[in-house]
């Protein structure tokens, strides 16, 4: 083994690879990275006049263009619901083992244990797994991370979320009959800012094939120090942490807006990729080191991937780190702001033009109330005592302009009329085809979308056959919550595949939804009760009172009692008996009634 080696968890040669990470982030573009994201964080946030030193006596205005595109788009990328599905690679499948598979997950539910072969046992953990995947994607609130993660792709071209260990989190289970051995600790997710993210090849696009990968973090001294004692290290070590100023490299704002006396320090964590002699197979290995000391010394992460993943708004070619759209959309939201500030003012100026006063002719101050008494010293001409500076004239090429500027910057980059939905809907079949073709150029961001998905998916299932011992998979079905024996062991070794599914994003799927069920309504295909049933929930108010009322209104009216079960009148004769007592005509006359009618009638021809 090489001395570089030897010596990569070294905190020296971690933090020397980290300032040649800064380095090349400072040389990207014409302004560098952090500095670009951080324009880009204010245009994108709605603060777009920041050291534009315009003073404060005209308005600024704004018209938050960036930010309607960057939205419009990821709600369309990201907005649908995601399903995963997990299979085992070399697995022999077909429909009677998914249905013995299918019985044998249901006597587990109850508790039994069914036979099955030992494919048929490998599918029942694959369908556990996609299940718990849901599970799990709640208790992290993994549609709001890929949400954050597809705003700051957006930002700041690249989206990172990072899934880690974390010990304290409590499970609930016990590894013993006696609940006195808790089981402990599960994955939980954070989003990263792609500045506080280092590569070790920055020409390498796929996060998989990075030699290493360095993530920097602002930490308080105390919680380290903490961190340090709890992982044994050394007092010379723990003595060397202390804070630092080292912030000007981080995301956002840090730099100005950590208080002076916070005691903070900079955190970098190592992952890379250890390779074992004999079988030549590599784990991931991580390290955490500050300036001067290391906190936690080098340990086994048990994972064969690194566990992160992104989304890169476009790629560049030959590049690791993604290109913000934002970065491009800043000159025409300058040129939109500045002209409608223009505008405004020029506007303003035609409305309440600037007063002149000569104060040798007027003694008084001038406030333009109506009514108002003016004092004047002298004979000299009052029409140039006070008068008003016509400004010059107001060309309306400027609203031309203003609406050009956003139509073309909102059309140009996906977000026209039929997509953002500012159009009547006389006709909504080509109101859809429109919006269809407006979606197109986002299919490959939403593939993009798709794949980080199923990036997140393979690094959670990660987690499971390779930390998770012996512990129950909490799963969620029709029948309620329960718990399924699991043992992660079993299935280290399988080639697990992942399928990603996702639907149309929510909004035009149920304007689409709600179409088709007028159609199918209207050839009397369904009934009122099942098209109210099949309607999105919150649609109408009050849906589940009315579902109920209908169901009443429609619920079968009960058989008429036998004529042997009739009230029997006082002389104790049957009610029956009485109408088939009358005379031919009136049988007639009474078989035209109800049913209802026909019971009334006996009775009372009984209680004569």
């Amino acid at each position: 083994m090489s001395e570089n080696e030897k010596l990569w968890h070294d905190h020296e040669k971690v933090f020397e690879e980290y300032r040649q990470g800064v380095d090349y982030k400072t040389a990207l573009g014409r302004l560098g990275m952090y500095e670009q994201n951080r324009i880009n964080q204010r245009f994108f946030l709605g603060d777009q006049w920041h050291g534009a030193q315009c003073g404060d006596q005209r308005p600024l205005v704004r018209l938050n263009v960036i930010q309607r595109v960057g939205e419009f788009k990821m709600a369309v990328a990201g907005g649908g619901p995601v399903a995963v599905l997990y299979t085992a690679e070399g697995v022999t499948t077909d429909a009677a083992s998914t249905e013995r598979v299918s019985q044998g997950k249901k006597a587990l539910r109850t508790g039994d244990a069914m036979a099955l072969s030992a494919d048929e046992e490998i599918q029942l953990a694959m369908s556990a797994m996609t299940d718990y995947f849901k599970v799990t994607a709640e208790r992290v609130k993994f549609t709001d991370l890929k949400a954050l993660c597809l705003q700051q792709a957006f930002i700041t071209g690249t989206g990172v979320l990072y899934t880690y260990w974390d010990d304290s989190i409590r499970t609930g289970q016990f590894a013993d009959q006696e609940r006195k051995a808790p089981i402990r600790g599960d994955i939980r997710c954070e989003v990263l800012d792609i500045e506080n993210v280092y590569y070790g090849d920055t020409a390498e696009p796929d996060i998989q094939n990075q030699p290493y990968i360095i993530i920097a973090q602002r930490c308080r001294v105390e919680d380290v120090k903490r961190e340090a004692r709890r992982n044994r290290r050394p007092q010379e070590e723990q003595d060397a942490i202390k804070p630092d100023k080292d912030s000007a490299y981080m995301a956002g704002e840090v730099q100005t807006r950590e208080p002076e006396g916070e005691r903070k320090i900079t955190v970098l964590t190592k992952l890379t990729k250890v390779y074992d002699k004999e079988t030549d197979e590599y784990t991931i290995h991580a390290v955490r080191v500050v300036k001067g000391a290391t906190i936690r010394k080098e340990w086994d992460t048990k994972l064969r991937r690194y566990p992160l993943a992104k989304i890169d708004w476009k790629q560049e070619r030959g590049c690791a780190y993604g290109v913000s759209e934002a970065t491009y959309l800043i000159p025409n939201q300058i040129a939109i702001n500045r002209t409608i500030t223009s505008a405004a003012h020029a506007v303003s100026m035609i409305g309440m033009p600037i007063t002149v006063v000569n104060t040798d002719v007027v003694t008084e101050p001038v406030t333009n109330d109506p009514g108002q008494i003016i004092y004047v010293a002298g004979s000299d001409d009052l029409s140039n005592a006070i008068h008003y500076e016509i400004p010059p004239n107001f060309s309306p090429q400027f609203d031309n302009l203003v609406n050009s500027l956003i139509t073309n910057t909102l059309s140009t980059n996906g977000a026209n009329d039929a997509a953002l939905g500012n159009m009547r809907p006389d006709n909504t079949s080509a109101i859809l085809a429109v919006r269809e073709q407006a979606m197109m150029p986002l299919q490959m961001l939403s593939e993009r979308v798709n794949s980080f998905v199923e990036d997140v998916a393979r690094i959670w299932v990660e987690y499971w056959v390779c930390w998770y011992a012996k512990r129950k998979l909490k799963m969620e079905d029709e029948d309620g919550v329960w718990y399924m024996p699991f043992d992660g062991s079993k299935y280290h070794d399988l080639l697990i595949n992942v399928r990603v599914d996702v639907g149309p994003a929510n909004l035009w799927s149920e304007i689409q939804q709600l179409m088709t069920l007028d159609n199918v309504m209207q050839l009397g295909l369904i009934t009122p009760v099942e098209y109210l049933e099949n309607l999105p929930k919150g649609s109408i108010p009050n849906q589940e009172k009315i579902l109920q009322g209908l169901r009443e209104k429609q619920a079968p009216t009960p058989p008429p009692p036998d004529e042997e079960n009739d009230e029997k009148n006082d002389e104790g004769e049957d009610a029956g008996q009485t109408l088939n007592r009358l005379p031919p005509e009136y049988k007639a006359k009474i078989a035209g009634m109800s049913p209802e009618q026909r019971a009334m009638l006996a009775q009372s021809m009984a209680g004569i």
